[in-house]
């Protein structure tokens, strides 16, 4: 089994902040982030012909600009390396099953895939109930009814009626 994150392209996220930073005269030289990045003169030609890295490196140099180099800015791009250390430790067999649960967790989280108590959902169809009548005849106008799920406490007493029913 394979246990290393995918590569979907050879460029980092972090490369292409160093470049920005390079570009913004903010960061080192192109020497010292081919170095850095262990990637050759021609990888970075390879790489500035990429349109998705070219956009990913306007995109930061575009936030450098407007925000200049704040601390946010630098935890996201160190973050996005981070989750190859984070993706070893899950897979390592020396790691403790609840530090792999809070890892998995975290990840989650910080990928924004937990689930929301979102009164939008109910657009996107992820519950609720949404009813079209047409009473027929074209000159009727249809009449749609949403409604929303309703969360109401039941007690003991209507618990054991409607069980009793």
């Amino acid at each position: 089994m394979d246990t290393f994150p995918l590569k979907h392209t050879k460029w980092s996220d972090r490369l292409a902040f160093d470049v920005a930073l390079m570009l913004e005269k903010s960061g080192e030289t192109v020497d010292e982030v081919i170095a850095r990045h262990k990637i050759t003169s021609d990888d970075m030609l390879t790489f500035n012909q990429d349109p998705v890295f070219l956009k990913k490196v306007d995109a930061y140099r575009s936030e450098i600009q407007e925000k200049g180099i704040t601390f946010r800015l630098k935890a996201r791009a160190q973050a996005e390396e981070l989750l190859t250390t984070s993706w070893t430790l899950i897979h390592s067999a020396e790691v403790s099953p609840s530090v792999k649960a809070d890892l998995i967790k975290s990840t989650v989280k910080w990928g924004g895939l937990e689930p929301k108590n979102d009164p939008n959902q109910l657009e996107s169809g992820a519950g609720g109930v949404k009813i079209m009548i047409n009473l027929g005849g074209e000159e009727k106008k249809m009449t749609v009814i949403e409604s929303e799920p309703v969360e109401e406490e039941v007690t003991e007493d209507e618990s054991r009626a409607i069980e009793s029913a």
